[in-house]
């Protein structure tokens, strides 16, 4: 049992919240070892506050900051940066033994990418995925362009937009660079609202073309998905989730944040049906469950780790907890690497399990329905890559014409 090598905090303000704070760490997934060390952090954390007569409700950012300084000055190399505390601080936040504002990182651009969150939530009223696409684009150009510090941000200028542009566009796709230049334009009106800067410098960000209609949908082949699928070691729980994940992409074309959001409550056994929530517009839809996803999910769901967490997927490593799409991505790349293949994102198997509906006999507005396209055209694309019945409906190439 975990609690047979923690560490008991024996002394100071902070005893009283020792065994709370084991069970705390424990139901997130951490290992004895992690949480016997973690025990003996907040005894040493408890014994300065003693020390220094300060009790719990008094513990200001500068406090935090002085505790690690005296760690430093006395020749420690353990629990000495400003990040170490974060756990034991988040406990003690959510008791409200220490007060909210407690933070171990002063960090100007962490607040003001936090404001502008916030500003996209609550008065914008976007959806918190299009919030998550829009803060690190917020992030990267703050850090990368204004400084750590911001002291540069009043004087921003359109080169500055547009050198920032000229130098991480080319590193990413059409789609990712869409992504970005949206969530630039955000940030330059929002900061232009607030006062931060002088001029509005949406007019510095180019559209970026839109090369959809000019390419064919790229899906996998039966034999790269089967040996993504092979790649996933099935004798252990990570290998299990890792085959559903693939699995539920390539054959239901699933969405990589539609994956990640699918609760224990989302599938009906009885039915045979799963609940598909898609964050992009707030809708859900109902899907079949097919009986080889079903088995790859009640296989994976036998070892699932035993959790509060509704979320049928989980991370496997502390703290556990649901996951997001960017680790569905990273599920298909690392499958993709143990299968010794190109690297491909996860919504290439979304195209896949289009184009394999498509060569099984589905019409267009059939897979439409099932890939939940709300408009006709996007579904469209995948006429494309019907060769069989473009070449029926093709007209010779004219012959004996001039060049």
């Amino acid at each position: 049992m975990a609690s047979r090598c923690w560490v008991p905090v024996a002394s100071g303000p902070l005893a009283r919240y020792a065994a709370g704070y084991g069970a705390w760490l424990a139901a997130r997934g951490y290992s004895r070892w992690t949480i016997a060390h973690r025990l003996w952090q907040l005894e040493l954390l408890s014994r300065w506050l003693d020390c220094e007569g300060v009790s719990p409700s008094e513990l200001t950012p500068a406090r935090v900051e002085a505790f690690l300084a005296a760690r430093r000055a006395a020749g420690h190399c353990s629990w000495v940066s400003a990040r170490s505390p974060t756990l034991p601080l988040e406990y003690l936040r959510e008791l409200g033994a220490v007060p909210l504002s407690v933070s171990t990182v002063d960090d100007p651009v962490a607040r003001l990418v936090a404001d502008f969150g916030r500003y996209l939530l609550d008065e914008r009223g976007l959806t918190e995925g299009t919030v998550e696409h829009y803060v690190p684009a917020a992030r990267l150009f703050l850090t990368s362009r204004a400084g750590a510090e911001l002291g540069g941000l009043e004087r921003l200028s359109g080169a500055d937009v547009s050198l920032f542009l000229a130098a991480e566009c080319p590193k990413r796709g059409v789609a990712a660079a869409r992504t970005l230049t949206s969530g630039l334009r955000s940030l330059l009106g929002w900061l232009y609202l607030t006062e931060r800067i002088a001029d509005p410098l949406v007019w510095a960000i180019p559209a970026v073309a839109d090369l959809r209609d000019r390419s064919l949908v790229r899906g996998l082949d039966a034999g790269t998905v089967k040996r993504l699928l092979g790649s996933c070691d099935r004798r252990r729980t990570v290998g299990r989730r890792d085959y559903a994940v693939v699995l539920l992409l390539s054959r239901l074309g699933l969405r990589a944040g539609e994956v990640a959001a699918i609760t224990l409550d989302d599938i009906d056994w009885r039915a045979g049906e799963l609940l598909v929530r898609n964050r992009k517009g707030r809708r859900v839809e109902r899907l079949p469950l097919p009986g080889d996803v079903g088995e790859a999910l009640v296989s994976y769901l036998q070892r699932r780790p035993r959790v509060e967490s509704r979320a049928v997927f989980l991370r496997v490593i502390a703290p556990v907890g649901e996951i997001d799409r960017l680790v569905v991505a990273g599920i298909v790349l690392a499958a993709c690497r143990r299968a010794g293949l190109p690297r491909v994102g996860a919504h290439r198997l979304r195209h896949t399990a289009a184009t394999e509906m498509l060569r099984a006999g589905a019409s267009l507005s059939e897979i439409g329905q099932v890939l939940r396209h709300r408009d006709i055209r996007t579904t469209a694309q995948y006429a494309k890559v019907d060769r069989a019945t473009l070449r029926r409906i093709a007209r010779p190439w004219p012959q004996g014409g001039a060049a």
